[in-house]
């Protein structure tokens, strides 16, 4: 029975080691998609104006994201001013309906497609939840 259990792991390891080279180096926005998902997984998440606003001013936010398709002057530099107050690092993502997607204002069809998104101009992150390589990759392009 040790001779069946041994070439197990052997036949898995090099499986891993495929999909792992098969895969492209994650980028930015990828990266980015993985963390709000996560972190909407972990009730890190705050969306909206007013739950945005809130949890900059109590201290809570770790990451801001802030969509440029957002055409009020006013929400943008109350958000940037906060982040700048604060300390918190804000990214800025081109489409409101593709950060809505990401934080979950989707619903998903049986294909997973999502269908009816619902766009979102701000988003905070107030937990990671969990350390991986999508937080590391954005964490490093916020260093830069």
């Amino acid at each position: 029975m040790a001779d069946e259990e041994e070439p197990v792991p052997t036949e898995e390891t090099p499986a891993e080691g495929e999909a792992a080279a098969a895969e492209p180096p994650m980028d930015v926005e990828t990266a980015l998609a993985k963390v709000l998902k996560t972190a909407l997984c972990h009730d890190g998440l705050r969306r909206g104006l007013h739950e945005v606003a809130a949890a900059l001013d109590r201290g809570d936010g770790k990451l801001c994201v802030l969509s440029q398709g957002c055409h009020e002057p006013a929400y943008t530099k109350l958000i940037e001013a906060l982040c700048a107050e604060h300390g918190v690092d804000l990214m800025k993502v081109s489409d409101g309906k593709q950060l809505g997607e990401w934080v979950g204002l989707a619903k998903v069809d049986k294909e997973g497609t999502a269908r009816k998104v619902v766009g979102c101009s701000s988003v905070v992150v107030t937990d990671f939840g969990e350390e991986g390589e999508a937080l590391n990759i954005l964490k490093n392009s916020l260093a830069k």
